[in-house]
């Protein structure tokens, strides 16, 4: 038996598709989306089409912009020899918020996993290289440390390194504020491995 009518079970199921959104949730934002003003519930809408329509690949590092060069590729005070590799925008977002990174960036839209059906023509590692036909003097892999960003890191460093541009894999270990006795072995070793004098 349905609880809902239609078009609220509908709209909850929509919802409820998108990541990160369980039932409960979707539940919740229909409910609040139907309550919300009329006008409120059109600019949502709109802006939701309007992004759709108008948000692309940035023609150089890949990440997503509504213009034909993001605002780091376009900005001429960044260092364009040297290029962070990141798995998507939200990590490159992650970076920028950092304030502390002065290059740009390359986005793969994805890591490479065999379990899942994902090689390296399924990511934007073509485009990688292409990049590096420029001046650039050093690549920065920053995938993330689960299985699938490791295999994807190791796969890159072995296409760049015999082109002769310099490859750096970001440190992991330790988080701020976690206990050692916690903190699986893994992430231990790699927190020795990368220690840095003090």
């Amino acid at each position: 038996m349905d609880l809902y009518s239609g078009h609220i079970n509908k709209l909850i199921e929509e919802l409820a598709a998108l990541p990160g959104i369980g039932n409960k949730s979707a539940q919740r934002l229909a409910f609040h989306l139907i309550n919300m003003p009329q006008d409120k519930v059109n600019r949502l809408a709109g802006a939701i089409l309007e992004a759709k329509e108008n948000v692309r690949y940035c023609k150089e590092c890949y990440t997503l912009t509504d213009q034909e060069v993001c605002p780091v590729c376009a900005n001429r005070n960044r260092n364009h020899g040297m290029i962070m590799v990141v798995e998507n925008t939200r990590d490159l977002a992650a970076y920028e918020k950092t304030g502390k990174y002065e290059g740009v960036y390359h986005v793969l839209h994805g890591a490479i996993s065999p379990m899942l059906g994902i090689g390296p023509g399924d990511i934007k590692l073509k485009e990688l290289i292409e990049r590096l036909r420029g001046d650039v003097e050093e690549v920065i892999i920053a995938t993330n440390s689960s299985l699938e960003g490791e295999t994807t890191a190791m796969y890159i460093s072995k296409l760049i390194k015999p082109i002769g541009v310099k490859v750096t894999r970001i440190a992991s270990g330790v988080p701020v504020g976690g206990d050692l006795e916690y903190i699986d072995e893994v992430t231990l070793l790699r927190a020795l491995e990368g220690r840095t004098p003090m």
